[in-house]
């Protein structure tokens, strides 16, 4: 499974991105895809996940919700990250991850059950 990240770029706070996933080499037709991101010196932290990629649920990290929202495009295999009202504290690499089933509960959030990390995109919010 490859994941191809996109859409990262600086910002001033205030502003909006979208960070795209373009996903390819997917066998299996039920799972999760989501979001981590990590800025320098601290841990790795949940963003945001579709549960599965038929019906599924929606779930955001406490220091995101409300202003991003995760989004799928069935037919190109992509997921979204529509990021508003950013902060300097949402600097990161920002991640997509994948499973080859759905997640749900705390499992959505906890980065060990994702296999398939794409390779980030630099997510900058400054003035």
């Amino acid at each position: 499974v490859q994941l191809q990240a996109s859409g990262g770029g600086l910002v001033q706070p205030g502003g909006s991105l979208r960070l795209s996933c373009a996903a390819s080499g997917r066998t299996f037709s039920n799972y999760a895809q989501g979001w981590f991101r990590q800025a320098p010196g601290q841990e790795r932290e949940f963003i945001a996940v579709i549960s599965s990629w038929s019906g599924g649920r929606t779930y955001y990290g406490d220091s995101v919700k409300g202003r991003f929202t995760i989004s799928r495009d069935n037919a190109k295999n992509t997921v979204y990250l529509q990021m508003n009202s950013l902060k300097p504290e949402d600097t990161a690499v920002y991640s997509c991850v994948t499973k080859s089933s759905s997640c749900s509960g705390y499992g959505c959030y906890d980065s060990t059950n994702y296999p398939y990390w794409g390779q980030g995109t630099q997510v900058t919010v400054s003035s």
